[in-house]
């Protein structure tokens, strides 16, 4: 099996802590500070990696936060190719404050991306051997809304299947030139994309059908937080509720169910059972606090008491 390529155009240095009390003007002093390698398509490998599969992390990173990023990537022996620019790499901070479970997360917009760093980047993704390419996380400024598009079309007329998990115009701009195998939007970013309230399931099953009978997708998996998540393909449509499981952060469990969805694809399984293991790393992923992503003991288990129902 040829390794998963996932690419982060905007990659983050993810840092996470806890506190007893956030409140302004005083300083905030925090405990179990970690920091991780991040960003959509990032934390797509690492879930891959985590599961046993083969992964390649294609990611743009510059100035001194770029070479930690490098570092954070190294210690988690996470094959990478990264692709340098002159703006540095963002940090972001996410901090769960005890006294209330509440969790707050400050994500800066990252650097500005020039037509010539794009080009190398295109460059080299046209150098790697791959079956699957998952582009998941936000666009950085300087490129246009339909950079994702050109990625498709690459990727495509060399016979891989391309994964897309993103917002905004971004991801309508690469909706509606098709040929994707596979989008998971949130709720809401489905509510922005067609701005419809989109309030109940029944709803929510009819835009993504339309999606996949339209020929933009040939999947769709959208993920409803606490509520569940529903698939749409030729095959069948879905809602599943979430197994039972401690929430300590959010953080990350919508990039660990496309990382799981994606890698029983590529192992041959079947649209339901890739459904229900993504489901359970997304899971498995909100029981660990801060940055910390899917353990794959507990996605296992997780899986099977899915699949059992």
């Amino acid at each position: 099996m040829k390794p998963i390529v996932t690419l982060t155009l905007n990659p983050a240095i993810d840092g996470a802590c806890e506190t007893e009390l956030v409140r302004p003007t005083h300083k905030i002093r925090t405990r179990g500070d970690r920091y991780d390698p991040g960003g959509g398509g990032i934390n797509v490998a690492r879930v891959v990696a985590e599961l046993g599969g083969p992964a390649c992390a294609v990611y743009l990173a510059g100035g001194a936060t770029g070479d930690v990023f490098d570092e954070l990537m190294a210690e988690r022996r996470l094959p990478g190719n990264r692709v340098p620019i002159a703006g540095h790499t963002r940090i972001s901070l996410t901090v769960f404050e005890q006294s209330t479970g509440q969790e707050y997360r400050f994500v800066p917009e990252g650097p500005e991306v020039s037509p010539g760093e794009w080009l190398e980047c295109l460059s080299v993704i046209d150098r790697l051997d791959f079956d699957w390419l998952v582009i998941s996380g936000s666009a950085p400024r300087g490129l246009p809304a339909d950079c994702f598009v050109t990625l498709v079309h690459r990727a495509r007329d060399r016979g891989a299947r391309v994964v897309l998990d993103s917002s905004g115009p971004a991801l309508a701009a690469t909706l509606d030139a098709g040929g994707l195998t596979l989008i998971k939007p949130s709720h809401g970013e489905l509510r922005a994309l067609t701005g419809l309230a989109l309030e109940d399931v029944s709803e929510i099953a009819e835009v993504a059908r339309e999606i996949v009978e339209s020929g933009r997708s040939e999947i769709v998996a959208v993920t409803m937080g606490h509520e569940g998540a529903l698939l749409a393909s030729r095959e069948a449509t879905l809602f599943r509720a979430p197994p039972s499981v401690p929430v300590r952060s959010a953080t990350g469990a919508g990039d660990s169910f496309v990382g799981a969805m994606v890698l029983a694809l590529a192992e041959g399984r079947g649209v339901r059972s890739a459904f229900l293991l993504g489901m359970a790393a997304g899971s498995a992923t909100v029981m660990h606090p801060g940055t910390g992503l899917c353990q794959r003991a507990d996605v296992e288990r997780l899986h099977a008491g899915l699949a059992a129902h």
